[in-house]
């Protein structure tokens, strides 16, 4: 028999498992071994291990196997091996939170049913997109064509970014000064002046990694040029320092474009669905959330709202170069910038 790995193989092995795998894991058995006692007569080539009198399963190890995303198949073997000795010290762990009554513990019992919740919201998504179908050769031959910032006229942008601190009210005070500004120092110096707060960040960046609303304006700005755009914490200035263009052929794009679709038509059919149940139940605020107001408020936050696509959720995220490059260093950009210190 093998001797018991060491605490730093073991938290290598907890490195390579998802959260939500996890937590489902843990949840589901805390609430089974309070539901009654477990079955015994599972047959043999079902259980991998025995941990006192209780088992872990190969359901259990192929759940969390499915998990590790780009696994090769010479690779399944030795990935099981580690998460069998995983699952071991988390049953461990389980078993001891029962000796010590810690899974009696309000706050857990509270955590543990937030976690069996999320699993069975995630797979009630699952359920319901399934119905999904796949798009159209037109739809996304005409995604393609209304999007060519992200194929066609796709460009990697070389940037020098300024995250200024501001209220609502200041931002077009800002924008105005940015036109007049000669240079990027000069509009610096009239940040510091009046006391705005704001950090520099320098970068290469690909037209799918921004904001819908920053690449609009990057699309529209020459080499050279300074833009701002509004931001939840006040403006986003950015110096376009140079651009290259990198276009992605229809064909190239096709597959994450049909996946991207996909997506979006299971979250339509979900917000559908869930608009439906909360249209025929009946749902009831009380106390303080009461308030029409804020009923309206936990209302449309409870929906699930379509957001505009981040540079996660855009296609051609899948078929970026890898050669981009991310955020440089503090000091490249005070240079850039004209930031004196």
């Amino acid at each position: 028999m093998n001797p018991r790995p060491s605490n730093s193989r073991a938290a290598f092995r907890l490195a390579g498992l998802t959260r939500l795998a996890i937590v489902a894991l843990a949840a589901f058995t805390l609430v089974l071994a309070g539901c009654g006692d477990r079955k015994k007569d599972k047959a043999a080539s079902q259980t991998a291990a025995r941990i006192n009198k209780e088992e872990v399963t190969v359901h259990q190890i192929n759940l969390l196997l499915q998990q590790q995303r780009g696994l090769k198949p010479e690779q399944v073997d030795a990935a099981s091996r580690r998460i069998l000795e995983f699952l071991v010290d988390q049953e461990l762990a389980v078993q001891r939170t029962r000796e010590l009554k810690i899974d009696q513990d309000p706050r857990v019992v509270l955590q543990l049913d937030a976690a069996k919740r999320e699993v069975l919201a995630r797979a009630y998504t699952e359920k319901i997109g399934e119905s999904a179908g796949k798009p159209s050769a037109e739809e996304v031959k005409k995604y393609y064509d209304d999007k060519p910032v992200l194929f066609k006229d796709r460009r990697i942008y070389s940037l020098q970014e300024l995250a200024v601190e501001a209220r609502p009210e200041q931002v077009s005070a800002l924008r105005d000064q940015l036109q007049r500004a000669k240079s990027a120092s000069e509009f610096v110096e009239y940040l510091k002046a009046n006391n705005f707060r704001f950090n520099g960040n320098q970068g290469v960046r690909a037209a799918e990694q921004l904001p819908p609303d920053v690449l609009d304006s990057l699309a529209k700005m020459k080499d050279g040029q300074m833009g701002l755009v509004p931001s939840p914490t006040g403006a986003l200035v950015i110096m376009l320092v140079g651009s290259r263009s990198e276009p992605v052929d229809e064909a190239r794009a096709r597959p994450a474009i049909e996946q991207f679709l996909l997506n979006d038509a299971k979250r339509k059919l979900i917000e559908a669905d869930v608009k439906a149940m909360r249209a025929a139940a009946k749902i009831e605020y009380i106390g303080k959330y009461a308030d029409a107001a804020a009923s309206a408020a936990v209302a449309g936050q409870a929906q699930p709202t379509a957001s505009a696509p981040t540079a996660v959720a855009t296609p051609t995220a899948a078929i970026a170069s890898p050669a981009v490059a991310s955020g440089m260093s503090a000091e490249n950009v005070s240079k850039g910038m004209g930031i004196k210190k």
